[in-house]
């Protein structure tokens, strides 16, 4: 399928869980509320010239969009450019002929702007929220995938499997005005994934969420070599990491550390994961480290490493990070929109 080329050599992106955040106060915001400020957020990164705003599905109480399309159209109304899709959709626990259609959908009402990337979702409450047994979980996303893919084809579509009902040469609507829905499968590091990529065509986005990023050029080579094996032509690589800008690395720093430190370590008691430290997090937000913090000449001069050294077409910063709140989130886009970008794509040029 066609994909539209980085504008700028480069696409610059941002990305949020839409994480449940604290008021002035210190006070945690009713879901609805922190909804709104995401809209808010998207119409910002449309006015400072971001590429892409990404908005991710979750059903649990501290992140408060379960339904990114209806947020993403939303924004759709009060932008005109930027890019909007999901970061990600649980296509594992959803229905690929609905997911196409919202996505579909979002397409017409932002004039060909959507896109969608799909993951099986490291959050598995989406699993009994709608009755799905999570002992098929791999199961249900490779035959999910597999009727996606035929679904972008936009032809009458015929498949049959053991996760839902089969199609027949069915016409599904409604269609892109382009024809073309561009299509991201996400991973988060397994060569299995990246290998299934390859094999559907479709570009690669990366979680890189902690280590070193340079690590992952493997995976990058791999899906490359993939792509040729399966004839395939050459397709975006993007990556997604945490991340969060102010004036100096100090104040960055200070101010994202308490709340990306307890939202670690909330989300560690669920997996068994150790509390993050402060000295982890310098590494982290070290110039080798995933996590892009600093001030706008710092956290440029890493995208641009990353960047360089992965080949990437895209990256985008998460930019939420636990309770910080939207004030702050809002000046963080702000000074990544209109000073580390350009630095970005002078560098890159």
């Amino acid at each position: 399928m066609a994909q539209d080329p980085a504008p700028h050599g480069i696409e610059l992106g941002l990305d949020t869980f839409g994480d449940v955040t604290y008021d002035a106060a210190g006070e945690l915001l009713p879901q609805p509320r922190v909804i709104r400020n995401v809209v808010a957020e998207g119409e910002l990164a449309d006015q400072v010239g971001l590429d892409f705003f990404g908005v991710g599905e979750h059903h649990r109480k501290d992140f408060a969009v379960s339904a990114p399309e209806v947020v993403l159209a939303a924004i759709a109304g009060r932008t005109t450019s930027v890019r909007l899709g999901s970061a990600v959709t649980v296509l594992s626990s959803d229905d690929p002929v609905r997911v196409f259609q919202r996505f579909s959908t979002l397409d017409a009402v932002s004039n060909g702007r959507a896109e969608v990337i799909l993951g099986r979702g490291s959050f598995t409450e989406s699993f009994p929220l709608f009755g799905l047994d999570l002992s098929r979980y791999e199961e249900l996303f490779e035959e999910k995938l597999a009727l996606f893919a035929e679904l972008l084809k936009e032809e009458p579509v015929t498949w049959s499997g053991d996760t839902r009902a089969g199609l027949t040469d069915q016409p599904v609507f409604p269609p892109t005005e382009s024809g073309s829905l561009r299509t991201w499968i996400g991973v988060g590091g397994s060569p299995e994934s990246v290998v299934r990529a390859a094999y559907y065509g479709m570009p690669l986005m990366i979680a890189i969420i902690g280590g070193e990023p340079a690590a992952f050029a493997p995976l990058v080579d791999l899906y490359h070599r993939a792509l040729g094996q399966f004839g395939k032509p050459t397709l975006p690589v993007a990556t997604h990491s945490p991340g969060y800008i102010a004036a100096t690395d100090a104040q960055a720093r200070e101010e994202m550390w308490p709340h990306f430190a307890a939202m670690q370590e909330r989300i560690g008691r669920e997996r068994g994961w150790g509390p993050m430290s402060r000295e982890r997090f310098e590494e982290e937000a070290g110039p080798d480290g995933a996590v892009f913090v600093g001030s706008p000449e710092t956290v440029a001069a890493k995208i641009t490493k990353v960047a360089t050294t992965l080949g990437l077409s895209r990256f985008d910063l998460k930019y939420s990070l636990g309770t910080l709140p939207h004030e702050k989130l809002m000046r963080s886009i702000e000074l990544y929109g209109t000073q580390v970008a350009p630095l970005v794509r002078e560098q890159l040029v």
